[in-house]
């Protein structure tokens, strides 16, 4: 699971249980109808007409409400550019419909198949609407257990390596890495031995980084690496230098709210998903019937592999050029 920002917290988001944006309040524009009369009140929830069909304000702020990231002046254009592309919908919906695409098979799966998604959702956010908000204790508890993420926050120079490898190469490669004086002897190692490899030099913030792997990651000295297992082989990862960029509690607060409010959410869903799994008869059919049963799934991935120390020039010695980056260094 991987935070993206302190401030929008997308940390432990699931599509399941996605936030749900509360629909904008038109209410104001009602207000200033006054006492106008039905018609006029009904009007102002027009945003637009084409040909005989309607476009309302609802709608637009609607898909204004999936736009992430906009400023409070940035709305009105937002909500122009919207209408523009609603107008767009309904003439290609109108003609659609005139060349009866309605029916055509594809089309029908496609509608079908967006109904399900939207019920589906409905559900869960019914679900998860159950789940009690976070109390200050709780937030401060959970500041106070991150100090990577938050009171020790720091910017970190990264130099990752993603190796491609085979289960049973891992314990290989991990000797190798531990038996390495620096990070050129054990690239030199990599192409040697035809093993393919990308890198690439990064500066993350603490919260970019995978959050099961942050502790061990903050402990790291300069020049030292961590290297995890992943399903497409190994990730290494140098720690060329870092600085520190706390966040306070109060800075934090919001984001920890939604945070742990969305973990609930989720856990709700989950459970109730679990139970009506328990209660359902499903019965795997053709080439699915050789999957693993309800409840089970593959192997997960090493969260965090040991701490491989280096010498201090180790980062130092782990300049990347050309030849390191992209496909890998062997063809």
């Amino acid at each position: 699971m991987q935070i993206d920002t302190i401030t929008t917290l997308r940390i432990g988001r699931t599509a399941a249980i996605r936030a749900v944006a509360v629909a904008a309040v038109v209410g104001t524009a009602l207000l200033g109808a006054g006492c106008g009369d039905k018609k006029d009140r009904a009007g102002s929830r027009t945003a637009a007409t084409v040909d005989k069909h309607e476009i309302t304000v609802e709608q637009v702020e609607l898909v204004l409400q999936q736009q992430r990231g906009l400023r409070t002046e940035q709305l009105d254009a937002a909500r122009r550019q919207i209408l523009e592309r609603l107008i767009d919908q309904e003439l290609a919906v109108d003609n659609a419909s005139k060349l009866g695409l309605e029916r055509d098979p594809r089309v029908m799966r496609q509608i079908e198949a967006a109904r399900r998604d939207a019920l589906a959702r409905a559900y869960a956010e019914r679900v998860g609407d159950a789940a009690p908000r976070p109390t200050p204790e709780e937030i401060h508890a959970y500041y106070e257990g991150k100090p990577a993420l938050f009171a020790q926050r720091r910017l970190y120079t990264l130099q990752e390596f993603a190796i491609e490898a085979a289960p049973e190469q891992v314990p290989m490669l991990r000797d190798r890495l531990s038996a390495s004086t620096n990070i050129a002897e054990f690239v030199e190692y990599l192409r040697a031995n035809g093993v393919r490899f990308a890198a690439n030099q990064v500066v993350r913030a603490a919260e970019q980084l995978p959050l099961p792997s942050l502790d061990a990651i903050a402990r790291l000295a300069d020049g030292q690496a961590i290297m995890t297992q992943v399903p497409s082989g190994l990730q290494l990862l140098v720690q060329a230098g870092s600085s520190p960029q706390p966040v306070s509690e109060e800075q934090a607060r919001t984001a920890i709210e939604a945070f742990l409010l969305n973990e609930r959410r989720r856990k709700l869903v989950e459970n109730d998903l679990a139970v009506l799994r328990a209660a359902a008869k499903i019965e795997y059919m053709g080439k699915f019937a050789e999957a693993p049963p309800a409840g089970t799934s593959a192997p997960a991935a090493e969260a965090v592999a040991p701490i491989v120390p280096m010498t201090p020039a180790f980062a130092a010695s782990a300049a990347l050029d050309g030849s390191h980056t992209g496909a890998g260094a062997t063809e």
